[in-house]
């Protein structure tokens, strides 16, 4: 996995490094890209826009649940340090079905 600077394709964001791990999603918008079968492989060809659905608290810590605009498919992924905590906030307040 590599950590990368990138711009947001969603909200446009420049997006710096993480630093401690490969950084899976956009901390501004929270948004990522369905590009992934296992974390970082680039394996998947969906291409669909991962929508940031909820928040759910486990072992792992915060981990954002996505569904998939194209495919519907659910994924999870771990927060990062410097993601928008005001909408960890929001999305943690909306039950996932």
């Amino acid at each position: 996995m590599l950590d990368e600077r990138f711009t947001c394709l969603i909200c446009g964001a420049k997006i710096e490094k993480l630093g401690y791990t490969a950084r899976d999603h956009c901390p501004n918008c929270l948004s990522s890209l369905h590009v992934d079968i296992n974390p970082g492989d680039r394996a998947e060809n969906c291409g669909g826009i991962l929508e940031p659905i909820g928040i759910e608290l486990n072992k792992k810590g915060c981990q954002i649940i996505y569904k998939c605009k194209k495919c519907g498919i659910k994924k999870k992924n771990i927060a990062a340090k410097d993601d928008n905590k005001d909408l960890i906030i929001e999305l943690s307040a909306r039950p996932v079905n």
